[in-house]
């Protein structure tokens, strides 16, 4: 009793402190409206003390916002209660929009001020200051706006937002725009927590719509002759710290850009950062069209504002953004891929023509260096939705509206760009393995089918001589169909990267440093997630590659699962091919990747089982097994390759690959290009 009297005197006491201080600072509780007067009383000891303290950081940022210098530091002490939805609550609710909206702008204008007198050290501390209070009031927006979060403030402070980011403000003379100073806020985000689809539905199509309304006269003169005459931009609108000249001084360091972006920062640019770190709030902008509109926001910001982006430089925002909005396997994804592969397809043709030689020559450079920006997120989009090529190619198929030779054309802008060519490529070798995961085991029979994950229809289909068994002629038939489907497409992509590479006059006979990597990694070499079946001899070989909730991503996209075989592999920091360091183009690369996954589809049906190991420098143990590929050197695996072609008969189907890969006819026909036979072998 003693202890219980003692424990519920101290929280007695606690309790009394905190309504103490919340006396002291006259603390209200509850709101009044035109409706009428609200209370609401915390109930809890949490509640209260986040009601105090946001109360209190709110007082904080009203006063820094009237030029208080010591205010900004004490607002810094509140910085780590972001996460607590009832200090969000009490934050919000006290600042209100109009003071969210203020801070800033008023962070901004002492910054100016401080570097007008040359005060260094002052514009120092604003600096690390506003920072800190931009990436606060971030937080604080993302998780207060959003309706799922107990921290949503409401419908009202959201539509307050717009209200005071179409008006007019003004701080130390200067006239700025709301917007202008909440896009402050906004490219302060770290993505934790993402902004909601809810706040970008409200607030983020409105800035699309008001900068298009406060620009559209303006870069309409631009397209009349006059307008181009005397060289005319399409200029965005900057945000606050643009507008003041202040560069990157109320930016994260991490977000500082490349070489050639501008110190400057547009209101779009600082939307679509917020707009990247959540896939739901990237489809709520993109996927949409304004009333009184004739195009979706992402056609606009493709082509009608495309300029603009260009104008400042700063592609990272957009780009991520895109690829967060289409490289997902949900309906609205894969709709934003097709329409962004079939705009950039349309917009980039243009450029190329065909050349004396019969390849592809650029003739309208100036369109090219237009949209090569986006070749990245463009080749990451179609990565995610690699399955569509083969789709196209072999069924005659759509994506959407894409048709094979709109694909062909997004895919010359794409494959421009290195990174993006390794995530196709990457991409591509995970569908070929996922379809070398279907080919049947040896010695499928309806008795075992079901325990193999297979059916007794599925014996039916794969029992090509109709004996009752899948045998090592089955499935060699079944592998030799793959192969020759898995080529044409492999072929496809990289003579469009071989043909683009003409065109800007680079050598096309050396092979990607992405792609001899991914050779010399032996990157094909892992049967695919949830793989129904490992031949004796794999289980061993794959060792403890498949480990560590491998089979997790089984279901995975193939973009995604591109990468996390890419990760797998790097753990294991051996190269495990020599020859990937004398491969002349990429041609040999993908030949030679296919032939790593022909013998990983040997080893998962067990055509290599039963086959002697014994005396093979790969081979260890008694009884004789397959070292894990891990532990073998450089030289043994080329010995295991070797003997998985002797073995298990996979030159057949290298020789079906490479007559299938080397093949140019679908890049002539639907580039309109006429690339002859020898251009096309290797030689």
């Amino acid at each position: 009793m003693a202890g219980r009297v003692t424990t519920q005197a101290e929280d007695l006491r606690r309790r009394q402190k905190l309504i103490h201080e919340l006396q002291r600072q006259k603390i209200t509780f509850g709101s009044s409206t035109p409706a009428g007067s609200f209370l609401e009383m915390p109930d809890s000891l949490d509640a209260a003390k986040g009601l105090l303290d946001g109360t209190l950081a709110a007082r904080a940022a009203v006063k820094a916002a009237d030029g208080d210098a010591q205010a900004g530091a004490e607002l810094e002490k509140y910085v780590s209660r972001t996460g607590d939805a009832e200090f969000v609550k009490a934050f919000l609710g006290a600042l209100g929009a109009r003071g969210l909206t203020r801070l800033p702008g008023s962070l901004a204008m002492q910054l100016r001020d401080a570097r007008a007198h040359g005060d260094s050290a002052r514009m120092a501390q604003l600096s690390s200051h506003g920072k800190k209070a931009l990436r606060m009031l971030s937080a604080a927006l993302a998780k207060g706006t959003n309706p799922k979060d107990p921290a949503y403030v409401g419908d009202d402070f959201l539509k307050g937002l717009v209200k005071e980011g179409r008006a007019l403000h003004r701080a130390g003379g200067t006239k700025y725009s709301g917007y202008q100073a909440q896009a402050l806020i906004w490219r302060a985000h770290d993505g934790k927590p993402p902004y909601s689809k809810e706040f970008i539905e409200v607030v983020g199509r409105d800035v699309i719509v008001y900068e298009y309304e406060q620009r559209k006269d303006e870069w309409a003169a631009i397209k009349d002759p006059l307008g181009g005459r005397f060289g005319g931009v399409q200029l965005p609108i900057v945000d606050l710290a643009g507008a003041l000249g202040l560069g990157t001084m109320l930016r994260p360091e991490a977000q500082m850009g490349g070489p050639c972006v501008k110190s400057q920062s547009s209101v779009m640019e600082d939307l679509f950062h917020a707009a990247k770190s959540n896939r739901e709030a990237s489809h709520a902008l993109l996927d949409h069209t304004p009333a009184g509109w004739k195009e979706s926001v992402l056609d606009y910001l493709l082509t009608t504002r495309w300029s603009a982006s260009r104008y400042l430089c700063d592609y990272k925002p957009i780009s991520d953004m895109l690829m967060t909005a289409t490289t997902g396997q949900d309906a609205t994804s894969k709709k934003l891929a097709a329409e962004m592969i079939k705009i950039l397809s349309d917009e980039v043709r243009g450029a190329f023509g065909k050349a004396g030689d019969g390849n592809l020559e650029i003739t309208k450079r100036d369109i090219f260096d237009r949209y090569a920006p986006l070749s990245y997120p463009l080749g990451r989009a179609i990565a995610a939705n690699i399955d569509q090529i083969s789709h196209i190619l072999l069924n005659q198929g759509s994506f959407s509206n894409v048709a094979a030779k709109d694909m062909s054309w997004a895919l010359v802008l794409a494959t421009a760009n290195d990174g993006a060519f390794e995530a196709l490529i990457r991409a591509q070798t995970e569908h070929t393995r996922a379809a070398f995961g279907t080919v049947p085991p040896v010695g499928l029979t309806a008795v075992n089918a079901e325990r193999l994950g297979f059916t007794k229809a599925d014996v039916k289909k794969y029992d090509l001589d109709e004996d009752g068994r899948v045998d090592k002629t089955d499935v060699i038939q079944f592998l030799k169909d793959r192969a020759v489907a898995e080529a044409r497409p492999f072929g496809y992509l990289v003579e469009i990267r071989r043909q683009v590479l003409i065109a800007q006059g680079l050598d096309d006979k050396k092979a990607d440093e992405a792609l001899k990597n991914m050779v010399g990694n032996a990157i094909g070499l892992l049967p695919v997630p949830g793989s129904k079946q490992v031949g004796e001899l794999g289980k061993r070989a794959f060792g403890e590659m498949l480990g560590k909730g491998y089979d997790k991503f089984a279901g995975a996209g193939y973009d995604e699962m591109a990468k996390q075989v890419a990760q797998r592999m790097f753990e294991q920091r051996r190269s495990l091919d020599k020859t990937h360091r004398t491969l002349a183009d990429n041609r040999l690369a993908v030949e030679r990747l296919s032939e790593q996954m022909f013998a990983t589809a040997m080893l998962n049906t067990g055509m290599l089982d039963g086959f002697g190991v014994k005396k093979q420098s790969f081979a260890t143990g008694n009884p004789p097994r397959i070292k894990p590929f891990a532990e073998m050197t450089p030289q043994e695996y080329s010995q295991f390759l070797a003997w998985a072609r002797e073995s298990g008969g996979s030159n057949e189907l290298l020789n079906s690959f490479r007559t299938t890969f080397r093949t140019t006819s679908d890049v002539n026909d639907y580039l309109d290009l006429d690339i002859s036979s020898s251009s096309g072998d290797g030689k």
